[in-house]
């Protein structure tokens, strides 16, 4: 009994080494392994189909499953990516040659803000014109100063981001191919009862549908308009502030408004006062609504959160982990919320 004890003791240090050891492995392609699991889990309803009509060719059925992930996300991410990094240049360059006079700008806005807002101001003890000024100019220094090398760092990875795209489509593939054996092989792995296992699973499922293709598809549109009413109304930089929408949007409570809000006050503020009210309308009545129209059939409610579970996961996974952190962030929330919640019913753990 004693020599069966230390045998399974010594198995499980030897499971817990070997599996620390592949994860140390492949931990510099984490962000291709989590793309890989996030694009099959998505495009499966797509690859079953395709799987059943070409049955059994499974590899002509992962490949063009691959081939519609190329096509359906990867490329159209990469023309953003290209235009998004041309349109940054571009507001560098502009920075760099002109200098915002405070000053001028100031008395535009004192010029049409009405008396009480004159008074709050002149409250708000900010410093003089002179010092703001140098202030500004101290902070753009240092932005361009920062962004010189973070753009030069993104020509100098572009070997490395094909290498990473390679591994996500060959990894996507085999998923493709193999993910029903897979799902076999975790299930019979897994510790837990063959209940809690499934539903574990299904979290799992649930919560990277729910954030990719209910958040980042609404996202997506509400940046989309965003970028197109600015652009509408002959603002610089739509394209750059319809992605920054996008971003803001992944976030609950704060939303596509921490971008558009500003602008409309920034137009009204500068004598703008048609443009100002037309972003506010489209601000309230088309952005602010997709969210509540969309997110109800493309998440449902079975795989939602709470709202500052999902704005405090995403940011705390973004802040650790970069922009993969706002698919990370939620799921560990979730999964999380899952084990205690299987963990306090008893009948779950009979």
């Amino acid at each position: 009994m004693q020599e069966r004890r230390v045998q399974q003791a010594s198995f499980v240090v030897l499971l817990v080494l070997s599996s620390v050891a592949f994860i140390w492995l492949v931990l510099p392609f984490y962000g291709a392994i989590l793309w890989a699991v996030v694009l099959a889990v998505l495009f499966h309803p797509f690859h079953r189909a395709i799987a059943l009509r070409l049955h059994p060719h499974r590899n002509i059925a992962a490949g063009i499953s691959v081939l519609a992930c190329v096509f359906v996300v990867l490329v159209p991410a990469a023309f953003v990516f290209t235009a998004v990094a041309r349109e940054i240049s571009n507001v560098y360059n502009w920075l760099s040659s002109h200098n915002i006079d405070l000053a001028s700008l100031e008395e535009r806005i004192r010029a049409v803000s009405p008396s009480f807002l004159l008074e709050a101001f002149d409250h708000i003890t900010l410093g003089s014109v002179d010092e703001l000024q140098q202030r500004f100019n101290s902070i753009l220094g240092q932005v361009t100063q920062w962004a010189a090398p973070q753009a030069l760092g993104i020509g100098q990875g572009a070997a490395q981001l094909i290498v990473v795209g390679g591994v996500m489509l060959y990894l996507l593939f085999f998923l493709f191919r193999d993910g029903a054996g897979l799902s076999v092989a975790i299930r019979k792995a897994s510790p837990l009862a063959d209940q809690q296992t499934d539903r574990f699973l299904k979290k799992f499922s649930d919560v990277i549908t729910a954030t990719v293709k209910g958040n980042v598809v609404i996202a997506i549109i509400q940046g989309a308009i965003g970028g197109i009413v600015f652009w509408l109304l002959g603002l610089n930089g739509a394209l750059l502030w319809g992605v920054v929408m996008a971003l803001f949007s992944l976030l609950p409570v704060i939303g596509a408004a921490a971008v558009w809000v500003p602008a409309a006050g920034y137009l009204l503020l500068s004598g703008e006062v048609a443009k100002g009210v037309a972003l506010i309308a489209a601000g309230v009545l088309v952005i602010g609504l997709v969210d509540n129209l969309l997110r109800p059939p493309l998440v449902g409610k079975g795989a939602r959160m709470p709202d500052y579970v999902i704005l405090i996961s995403t940011l705390g996974g973004i802040t650790l982990i970069g922009v993969n952190g706002f698919i990370v962030g939620p799921l560990i929330a979730a999964l999380f919320i899952t084990v205690w919640s299987m963990a306090s019913d008893r009948s779950s753990l009979e």
